[in-house]
């Protein structure tokens, strides 16, 4: 995917490092990200270009939005996302002319006035990095709780620096935060009642220059200013004190946090603070007046910190590793992204579901799971002329699926299930004649439709599956192979060991067969619960297809992918809405009625 981040800020800011954060592991998963801010100080693989959002006349205004519709067409891209007010309104703007989502995340409070009111500039949808944030916009702000989701402030980190070896000296307490602003408040009436605790060594870091009111400190306290290594700094410390990212790298970092923002004062985080810590982003947003401990406790609040166990301090970071896990998070938002993608083109992939190619004059069956050679081949014709180009789940791997939304990328899926042996003598020449490529799903264990001729209720008549001569050849026309089962069981009914036993046996027989490794699995007539979706993706498979199930995203559930079916009753006419991506919204929309 092409990604716009948006930011706004003329220092380093928390939001900064939440956003180069982000735009360092999309990349990694292979998407290409653009940022534009006013400044940018944290090191990234992002392109970089200047936007002066903090300048707000209407003239800026307009400037703005003119360079953000610019390197929307220019870079091709596809989604936007915004980490400040500032930034998301000249945003709102070029993306509704532009008709790219915008995705905002919300990092703090947010004003309740009538403009805000009027012009929320929240996009498509919100990422909140709390559930105070969550509460207070649905609340003050009137955003739909379907249109807002918590996803916290990531943190990436490989390995965390190593504890030095306390020798004696005086306790060192790190400050973090800036020296301006509520937060400066804050950082002052710390500094008030460390002074007299001359037992201990007090440094702050951040802010660019140290306020006058600060100056009367500075005998006492180090002012490091901003530094690049502050995951160190913070690992030398003996406490912390600080809200949102800061207290979340420390408790990483197995150091005791006095969690203080500029909304709340939490006190020290332990098992018993760490969920309500949670809520507020470890003191940083508030809905109401209220702290666990009042400015005279902070000393006593630190002295307990000084002599928090291990075994505590190694418990609230697995919760914290938990809940602010960079992959976890980062697939998530991928998967907002797309959904908010597909939601505004109104268009997604199409994955077509075919089973029987037959002649006129071959027997039809019971079941009505064909189309005739005629028509398959007007079919195929009309993706040819409208310059569909057909894909493989090969094509697909390596995160390339999200390159669906590319310009100039008209792709669509056209799969065979169960194998019949009139895939090969009718289809393959009619794909063949158009240069057409298609994934068939197959079973392992029989040779002809054995599950639908046993069916009591409903028999059909016996039709010969391929074996491995044909399957062979067809290998070397490129068609692709997926697993479909051993006998074609609805998987829901089957214990966990049946399960397996249907899902791995003939994964493995069938790549025998082939020779190759298999990427995708159909669930046998779509059924399907989260244990055989567990399963697949334990058995090697990348993706798997349902039927009338899963998302209208394509990358929402790579084990649980929609696909339309294509039956004899289908003329032209209807086979033109099935592909033109927009169809699988019309029959949601449709199915949603029916529940």
């Amino acid at each position: 995917m092409n990604i716009l981040m948006a930011l706004s800020q003329l220092e380093v800011t928390g939001a900064e490092v939440y956003g180069v954060t982000l735009s360092n592991e999309l990349i990694r998963r292979g998407n290409t990200v653009h940022i534009v801010s006013d400044t940018l100080t944290k090191p990234t693989r992002a392109y970089y270009s200047k936007i002066e959002f903090n300048k707000r006349s209407l003239k800026d205004r307009v400037l703005q939005v003119r360079q953000l519709l610019k390197i929307i067409k220019e870079k091709d891209i596809q989604v936007v996302h915004a980490h400040s007010r500032a930034s998301a309104w000249s945003c709102a703007i070029a993306c509704k002319i532009a008709g790219v989502p915008l995705i905002t995340t919300i990092h703090g409070r947010q004003p309740v006035h009538l403009s805000r009111k009027i012009n929320k500039s929240f996009g498509d949808f919100s990422l909140a990095v709390c559930e105070n944030i969550k509460e207070h916009v649905v609340h003050d702000l009137g955003v739909k709780e379907e249109n807002i989701k918590v996803l916290r402030n990531m943190i990436g980190y490989k390995e965390t620096p190593k504890k030095p070896v306390n020798k004696g000296e005086k306790k060192l307490v790190s400050i973090i935060g800036r020296l301006s602003g509520p937060k400066g408040d804050v950082t002052y009436k710390i500094l008030e009642l460390l002074d007299k605790r001359k037992d201990l060594k007090v440094q702050v870091i951040g802010g660019k220059e140290v306020p006058q009111r600060f100056k009367k400190f500075q005998d006492n306290v180090d002012f490091l200013g901003y530094v690049n290594n502050v995951f160190e700094k913070i690992a030398e410390s003996s406490l912390v004190i600080g809200a949102g990212r800061v207290a979340v790298e420390a408790i990483l970092c197995e150091v005791p946090v006095i969690a203080i923002g500029e909304a709340e004062l939490v006190g020290l985080v332990n098992n018993n603070r760490i969920q309500t810590a949670l809520k507020s982003n470890f003191g940083d947003i508030s809905l109401q007046e209220n702290s666990y401990f009042r400015w005279n406790e902070l000393i006593p609040e630190m002295d307990k910190g000084f002599t928090m166990s291990d075994e505590e301090l190694k418990s609230v970071k697995k919760q914290v590793v938990n809940e602010f896990s960079i992959e976890k998070i980062v697939g998530e938002i991928e998967k907002i992204y797309q959904k908010e993608i597909v939601k505004k083109r109104k268009w997604e992939i199409p994955v077509l579901m075919y089973h029987r190619v037959i002649k006129e004059s071959d027997e039809k069956g019971v079941h009505g799971i064909y189309v005739t050679t005629k028509q398959f081949e007007e079919q195929m014709s009309y993706l040819k002329r409208k310059g569909y180009q057909t894909i493989t789940f090969k094509d697909l791997l390596n995160n390339n699926y999200k390159k669906r939304f590319d310009k100039n990328k008209k792709w669509i899926m056209i799969t065979f299930d169960d194998g019949y042996k009139d895939n090969y003598e009718n289809a393959l020449p009619i794909l063949q004649k158009f240069g057409f490529r298609s994934i068939i799903y197959i079973l392992d264990g029989l040779t002809y439709n054995k599950w639908d001729v046993d069916n009591k209720n409903n028999p059909e008549k016996r039709f010969e599956l391929m074996g491995k001569e044909e399957l062979l050849k067809l290998k070397e026309w490129g068609i692709e192979f997926g697993g479909h089962t051993s006998t074609h069981p609805k998987l829901s009914k089957l214990s966990d060991e049946e399960k397996r036993k249907e899902i791995f046996d003939s994964k493995s027989k069938i790549e025998e067969i082939l020779g190759e490794k298999l990427i995708s699995f159909a669930y046998p007539y779509g059924d399907l619960d989260e244990r055989a979706k567990e399963m697949a993706k334990a058995a090697g498979y990348e993706f798997a297809v349902a039927t009338d199930s899963g998302d209208i995203s394509f990358g929402e559930n790579l084990f649980q992918i929609r696909r339309i079916g294509i039956f004899p009753s289908n003329n032209l006419f209807n086979f033109k809405r099935k592909v033109s991506g927009k169809y699988n919204f019309i029959k949601i929309k449709r199915e949603n009625k029916k529940k």
